[in-house]
C-alpha cells in the first residue's frame, strides 16, 4: 500500500496547495505522513457523521472539500463540535485531507466538474488564473560571441517555453558605438566610431530568475558595457486553471437548461432556484462551485445566457437582473460541490490501480434539511 506521503503527494500535484487563496487553510490536517493508506473516503464536509462514517468504514484518509479549520479554534476538546470531528478521525487511525480553493481553480477540479456533469463543453475559466509572470529578456552581442552568451543566459534559467528549452531568436544587425576618455572597450579605440556586426538574442524568463538572468548576461557579454532589455510580459489570460467555468450547452430555453441542472444533481431540500424568462434561449452557460456571487459583475456584460451557482443573495440577484444580465440557477452549495467527488476519487484509482480502496459519501450535508 501506498503511504500517506505517497497520497498527499498525489492530490497536491493535481490542486497544489500554492493555487489555494491567501485565507484557505488546506492540506494535510491530520495523520502521519509515514502510515500506510488502503482505504480513502471522499466528502465534502468534514463533519461528525462524515467522519464516523469513515472510521465505520475502515478509512485510512478523508478527503473533504471545505476544510475542517477554517476559522482559528482554542479547542480542539472532543467537547466541540469540530474537536468531536477530529477525535472521531484519530482515534479511528483516519487521516484528513482539505483541497478547497486549491481544488475550485484546478482543471478536473470542482467548477470544472460541475460544468462537466451539466454537459457543458468547449470550456475555459470565467476568470483565468494568473500565468506565472515572465520577462522577455534581449541584449546585443558580436555574432563571434552569441553562442556564448545565448549558453549563459540558458544555465541562468532563461529560454524555456512549456516543454522546450535552448528557445531564442536571433537576428544580425549593425551596432554602432564611440568609446570615449576612460572607456576600455574589448573592440575598437577610444574617440572612435565602431561599426560591429552584432545579433540580437531574445529570450522568455521567469522573472524570479530576473536579476539571475541579467547577471549571467553581463558576465558573459565581451563588451565593458552592454546594451540590454528586460521587458515585463502581459499575461494572456489563457491559463486553463481559474476561477469558475464557461461553455456550451446544446440548444434549449431556461426552463429546459434548469430541469437539466435539477436531474443532474444530487437531490437537496434546497433543490434548484432559477431567476429569469422560463423561455430565454441558453446556450452559454457560466459556472462557479460554491458562492459565485463575486463573479454576478464580470458575467453582467459577457454573452452568457445562463449562470448556474450558489448562495445568491437577494439584492444581488434582483440587481443583477434588472442590469439584463444572464438568467441565475441558483444550487444547494452542497450538491454542486459533490460532483467533484466522484472525479477526484476516479484520478485517484486510476493512479493507484488496486493498491487503495476508494468511496464517495453520498451523506448530504447540506445544512438545510427540509421544507415544511
Amino acid at each position: 500500500m501506498p503511504s500517506l506521503a505517497d497520497v498527499v503527494d498525489l492530490l497536491h500535484a493535481w490542486y497544489p496547495p500554492g493555487t489555494a487563496d491567501s485565507w484557505d487553510a488546506v492540506g494535510l490536517v491530520a495523520g502521519d505522513p509515514a502510515a500506510e493508506v488502503g482505504r480513502v473516503m471522499f466528502a465534502v464536509d468534514p463533519t461528525v457523521e462524515v467522519a464516523r462514517e469513515a472510521v465505520e468504514w475502515g478509512a485510512d484518509l478523508l478527503v473533504v472539500h471545505h476544510p475542517l479549520f477554517l476559522r482559528p479554534v482554542s479547542s480542539v476538546a472532543a467537547t466541540t463540535p469540530k474537536g468531536r470531528t477530529l477525535h472521531a478521525l484519530t482515534q479511528g487511525g483516519c487521516a484528513l485531507l482539505a483541497a478547497h480553493t486549491n481544488a475550485d481553480q484546478a482543471v478536473s477540479g470542482v467548477s470544472e466538474s460541475l460544468a462537466l456533469a451539466l454537459g457543458l463543453t468547449d470550456l475555459a475559466p470565467i476568470r483565468p488564473a494568473p500565468a506565472a509572470p515572465l520577462d522577455k529578456v534581449v541584449t546585443f552581442v558580436p555574432t563571434a560571441d552569441a553562442d556564448v552568451v545565448r549558453a549563459a543566459l540558458q544555465e541562468a534559467g532563461a529560454g524555456r517555453i512549456g516543454d522546450y528549452d535552448a528557445a531564442s531568436f536571433t537576428v544580425t544587425g549593425e551596432g554602432r558605438f564611440r568609446p570615449l576618455d576612460g572607456a576600455d572597450p574589448a573592440i575598437g579605440c577610444v574617440g572612435r566610431l565602431e561599426v560591429v556586426d552584432e545579433a540580437r538574442i531574445e529570450v522568455v524568463a521567469p522573472r524570479a530568475r530576473r536579476t539571475a538572468v541579467v547577471r549571467a548576461l553581463l558576465a558573459a557579454h565581451p563588451y565593458e558595457e552592454p546594451a540590454f532589455d528586460v521587458l515585463p510580459l502581459a499575461d494572456p489570460g489563457l491559463e486553463r486553471t481559474g476561477t469558475g467555468r464557461i461553455g456550451t450547452v446544446e440548444a434549449t430555453t431556461l426552463e429546459g437548461f434548469a430541469a437539466r441542472v435539477a436531474a443532474a444533481l444530487p437531490a437537496t431540500a434546497h433543490g434548484v432556484r432559477v431567476a429569469g424568462d422560463r423561455d430565454r434561449p441558453v446556450r452559454r452557460v457560466a459556472v462557479c462551485g460554491g458562492a459565485g456571487d463575486f463573479l454576478l459583475d464580470e458575467l453582467a456584460g459577457s454573452d452568457v445566457d445562463a449562470f448556474v451557482t450558489s448562495d445568491l443573495r437577494h439584492h444581488r440577484a434582483g440587481e443583477f437582473l434588472e442590469h439584463g444580465g444572464p438568467a441565475l440557477v441558483d444550487v444547494a452549495h452542497w450538491a454542486a460541490e459533490w460532483t467533484w467527488l466522484p472525479v477526484v476519487e476516479a484520478r485517484l484509482r486510476e493512479a493507484t490501480g488496486d493498491r487503495v480502496v476508494t468511496r464517495v459519501s453520498t451523506r448530504c450535508t447540506d445544512p438545510w434539511t427540509f421544507r415544511p
